[in-house]
């Protein structure tokens, strides 16, 4: 039918037939078309076929799936792609040793002499000019310059390699007190040679003696500026070795923070001028130096068991129970001989009381009886292990123990790390040991509450920090972070955009304003375009469980209850995304607030949400560390479930590599 051909205005039907052909003739032309229709608002399209125009017109419903299943691919689509990283590992950078000039300390000072008198009486006053009397100097002691003074001029032109910092404690010191440390009547000092000695045995506390060595001055047969000059360069150096030692048994010799983005540590600080001045005036050069080191009592266990380490036998005497090992009540194994004897080795001498007549009537035999079943379970429950009396991977690791090598290596990591947080933990204090997957609460005058705990996974860490303990909740929501939403959420809601609103989560503006997940953009969420808050409602299935302990941190990493009970009869359990989930978490929050476990349970059992302020100080520390004392002062090991010990001796490679090359520049 034509235009020409169409009937009238008036004609029934005429409208409804007109809008069609002049429409049908805009969609062959490819024009874009602007459609008001009843319960319709104005809405602007593209060029499309007749039938989806038709569609949007005559069966809205039909385009509303339509629409709803393209911006579902569209979810789908981005969901395979969008993904929130995690923090990471770095390329460490070590500190960089810089040429420090000593020239700014080779210029003698004369001392500033105030005229007697009152100088303002001498002034005469002539015109526009002040005339000034000359101040009488025949009366003053003739100025007698000190050793450090006469050998100055040596300075002018010398420099040396230090860390930035050290440099500059090295001109202050030396421009507010000029004298010499360690040379004294033209020669070396006793003092030198007690520090000497004492930083030659700085491996005893995990640190490398060659980073502080420095030579004796060679002054035989040498004129007098050139014997200044050997020994104000030995003072110089003497100090910057010394001053190093302080900077490194202070703080570490590495920063955690450039290891990976889950360290967050600051680093002390450490008053060196103040360090310089305490051997200058003091006698006990390895006291001093000792003094500077941690003085608590966790680094003081290390340092012993270090030394124990090194004057022990490397290997005499190991135990090898055959990789691949799996033994079960019942069963045969020739390895049976190995497993006893390695019980008998490393369990301890109440383990070994208690099962006399076991191991005496133990004869070389394969299989493994009901008696011998009863020993590993009690070696087991003594290495803090589930005591279920298989024999896999983790028990035997534990019954073979580590090598005299690989203790060695975690002690000193372990006191190296231990530099990094404060020296005094705090009386009360909650000491969270991600590698030991357990969390400690200590009091004076109160029994330990120590208990199992899940950590984050390897993909997923926890971060090594410290705070402190703030807030107790009940009946806690569990606000689910962004990297979950996108990582986890975004592909469910992409099957399902109602999933939310099943699955018992709380869907918010960040208004406030409460939303239908179904009714959320969450392309745009996962494009950053768009903010939602997203919330888990309190109660069984709350991935928080009934109570979590707050420390507000940047990392979002608190200490909660769980539903997933099963996970603690794991030896190793790193299942977390990076929160601590506790054993008994009622237990815990009772402690840190001073109540009772009673009371935490009634609180929970009143059904609401509700938070409750922790009374006083108590930090808390989320550390790392695969060796540590125990609460009974043994040192235990644990395996380095997140691979930091690897990338912590990378560091501290590096840096010994970057002094080396400066010690040969």
């Amino acid at each position: 039918m034509t235009e020409r051909e169409m009937p009238k205005t008036g004609d029934k039907g005429a409208l409804f037939i007109r809008s069609r052909a002049v429409l049908g003739k805009s969609i062959k032309a490819g024009l874009m078309v602007t459609v008001l229709a009843s319960g319709f608002s104005a809405m602007t399209y593209e060029p499309v076929s007749a039938q989806g125009l038709f569609q949007r017109l005559f069966n809205p419903e039909n385009h509303r799936k339509q629409r709803e299943r393209e911006r579902q691919d569209q979810l789908r689509e981005k969901a395979a792609k969008v993904k929130v990283s995690a923090p990471r590992y770095l390329n460490y950078s070590p500190d960089t040793l810089k040429r420090v000039s000593l020239t700014p300390l080779s210029e003698v000072k004369p001392p500033e002499v105030e005229p007697e008198g009152d100088a303002s009486a001498e002034n005469v006053q002539q015109g526009t000019e002040t005339v000034v009397a000359e101040t009488q100097t025949a009366n003053l002691e003739p100025v007698v310059l000190s050793a450090f003074d006469k050998a100055r001029p040596a300075l002018k032109g010398m420099s040396l390699m230090a860390l930035p910092e050290i440099g500059d404690a090295l001109i202050t010191y030396y421009e507010e007190h000029p004298e010499f440390v360690w040379i004294a009547n033209g020669k070396v000092s006793s003092r030198a040679e007690s520090i000497r000695s004492a930083l030659s045995q700085a491996d005893k506390f995990a640190l490398n003696p060659e980073d502080y060595f420095v030579s004796l001055p060679e002054t035989d047969g040498l004129d007098e500026a050139a014997r200044d000059e050997a020994l104000m360069r030995f003072e110089m150096e003497l100090s910057v070795a010394a001053l190093s030692y302080v900077l490194d048994a202070t703080r570490g010799r590495v920063d955690p923070n450039r290891i990976s983005q889950y360290h967050d540590l600051p680093r002390h600080q450490v008053d060196l001028p103040g360090a310089l001045g305490e051997f200058s005036s003091g006698s006990d050069m390895a006291g001093i130096l000792e003094a500077h080191q941690p003085q608590n009592e966790h680094f003081k266990k290390l340092t012993a068991e270090l030394a124990r380490l090194k004057a022990e036998d490397e290997e005499a005497d190991q135990i090898v129970i055959a990789p691949g090992t799996f033994l079960k009540a019942g069963k045969s194994s020739p390895e049976m001989k190995n497993i006893v004897a390695a019980v008998e080795k490393n369990g301890s001498d109440e383990l070994r009381t208690a099962h006399a007549e076991t191991l005496a009537a133990y004869d070389g035999a394969e299989l493994y009886s009901p008696e011998l079943v009863d020993l590993v379970k009690a070696f087991q429950k003594e290495a803090k292990l589930t005591p279920d009396g298989i024999v896999g991977k983790n028990t035997i690791k534990a019954m073979v123990g580590e090598t005299n090598a690989a203790k060695i290596a975690k002690v000193e990591l372990a006191m190296e790390r231990s530099r990094w947080i404060p020296e005094e933990l705090g009386d009360r204090k909650v000491f969270i040991n991600q590698a030991a997957f357990t969390a400690t609460y200590t009091s004076p005058d109160e029994v330990p509450l120590s208990m199992r705990v899940v950590v984050g996974k390897k993909s997923n860490q926890t971060n090594f920090f410290y705070d402190k303990i703030e807030i107790v909740e009940y009946n806690p929501y569990w606000g689910v972070p962004y990297s979950i939403i996108v990582n986890e959420m975004l592909p469910k809601l992409a099957q399902d955009p109602s999933y939310l609103d099943r699955a018992g989560y709380e869907v918010t503006t960040p208004g406030g304003r409460q939303v239908s997940s179904s009714a959320v953009d969450w392309y745009a969420v996962a494009s950053k375009q768009q903010s939602i808050n997203v919330r888990q409602y309190p109660g069984r299935s709350n991935a928080l469980g009934e109570v979590k302990i707050l420390f507000p941190n940047r990392h979002h990493i608190y200490m909660h209850d769980t539903p997933a009970k099963s996970l603690f009869k794991k030896d190793m359990r790193a299942y977390s995304h990076g929160c601590i989930r506790l054993h008994d978490p009622k237990a815990m929050a009772a402690a840190v607030l001073g109540k009772s476990k009673d009371y935490v349970t009634s609180r929970i059992s009143e059904g609401r949400n509700e938070q409750e302020k922790v009374a006083g100080d108590i930090p808390v520390y989320v550390s790392y560390f695969t060796a540590w004392p125990e609460l009974d002062g043994s040192v235990a090991y644990y395996s380095d479930v997140y691979d930091r010990d690897r990338y912590l001796l990378k560091a501290i490679e590096k840096t010994e590599a970057v002094r080396a090359k400066a010690r040969a520049s």
